[in-house]
């Protein structure tokens, strides 16, 4: 199911209409409302309807004076350029696609909805379709009803690893930005800095003098999820510290405190880095019952940096993603190859993290 979100989008006259409509029960009296055409704004304006048509399509050859005389008028008339005409003139139809799997969780969520700011700040809608399961027919399928449904590029938020791993491609020559995952060197990828964040969470509760630091992963296919394990793995080997064995979650509160119930059991547990902040929320409830102060007997870090991670009882140490940066990348990009008529360019940027550091963490209780 697609649903494409930014304005309606007129289809302007049927043929052999004009401007004026009329029938049907629009206005009383059975008479349509006539529809504005570019022709009553030149007349308005006093210029060409060749004229009004570049400045409806944003086209630099027009003086500034020119310009806002036009585009009073279309203010005044009510005017609204017909979006389908101008997309079958000029095979430009200012619309991204977004594929993504699982519109629920918080990355993709807020991921989608600075895709669709900072489109609609640049004049393109979007069109966005889920994936129930990400294969590789589906994938193709998505692609396909994009085609169908018109849109310019398209930017992908496959969670999963399957770009990375080669058992999903995307459509040869296509604009398409990849979103969270690691195949930058078949397309354009934009992702947070995974490893990063988690390394920053590592230091600083070894900082604080804990003396390692246990870990809640998210679930064993997600590539953010994979690639905080690693760096939490790493960090610790690199500082000469035991690795525990990860507890494996699957974002939610629900395995966040499954895990604390395990981890509160455990004497030598003094810290808790886990993999996203509803999972950090999870662990505060069941060290909380099981009569474990944080971050007095544990400190807990998260990552995502939700806004409602600030009102946990305490508020949650966290590692910030900026999502609206990364909706931002995205769009530059697709926008970019749009307008150089590019395929996806191999190469990854990364937005970087940091951590905010609130009331869950301390230095360890002195024996």
């Amino acid at each position: 199911m697609a649903v494409t979100t930014g304005q309606d989008q007129d289809p302007g006259p049927e043929p052999g209409t004009g401007s004026a409509q009329r029938g049907g029960s629009g206005v009383p009296g059975g008479r349509r409302k006539q529809r504005v055409s570019m022709a009553d704004v030149a007349l308005r304006a006093g210029v060409s309807s060749q004229t009004v048509s570049r400045v409806s399509n944003g086209h630099p050859g027009v003086i500034d004076s020119t310009r806002e005389q036009v585009l009073k008028a279309m203010r005044e008339l009510g005017y609204r350029p017909n979006s389908a005409a101008r997309a079958l003139r000029y095979g430009q139809f200012n619309t991204i696609g977004v594929i993504l799997f699982g519109l629920s969780s918080t990355g993709n969520s807020r991921t989608v909805e600075a895709i669709a700011t900072h489109a609609a700040a640049e004049g393109y809608a979007i069109t966005l379709t889920p994936i129930d399961v990400p294969t590789q027919d589906n994938v193709l399928g998505a692609f396909t009803r994009m085609g169908e449904l018109a849109v310019d590029a398209v930017i992908v938020i496959i969670e999963v690893h399957l770009l990375d791993a080669g058992t999903v491609t995307l459509p040869p020559g296509v604009h398409a930005v990849v979103v969270d995952s690691d195949a930058g060197d078949r397309y354009s990828v934009v992702d947070t800095d995974q490893a990063d964040g988690a390394r920053r969470a590592v230091h600083h509760l070894l900082g604080l003098g804990h003396r390692t630091v246990w870990h809640v992963t998210g679930p064993r296919t997600s590539y953010a999820s994979q690639r905080r394990a690693q760096a939490w793995r790493d960090t610790l080997r690199e500082a000469g510290r035991p690795v525990p064995e990860p507890l494996h979650g699957d974002w939610s509160a629900g395995s966040g405190y499954a895990a604390g119930l395990t981890l509160a059991d455990e004497p030598s547990c003094t810290a808790v880095f886990a993999a996203n902040d509803q999972m950090a929320l999870g662990l505060l409830r069941a060290f909380h019952e099981r009569g474990r102060a944080v971050p007095g007997d544990i400190s807990v870090v998260g990552f995502d940096d939700i806004p409602d991670s600030a009102f946990f009882v305490p508020p949650l140490t966290t590692v910030h993603q900026d999502f609206a940066e990364v909706g931002r990348r995205c769009v530059q990009q697709a926008l970019a190859q749009i307008r150089e008529n590019e395929a996806s360019r191999p190469g990854t940027d990364l937005v970087p993290t940091r951590l905010v550091i609130r009331a869950s963490t301390a230095p360890p209780r002195q024996p």
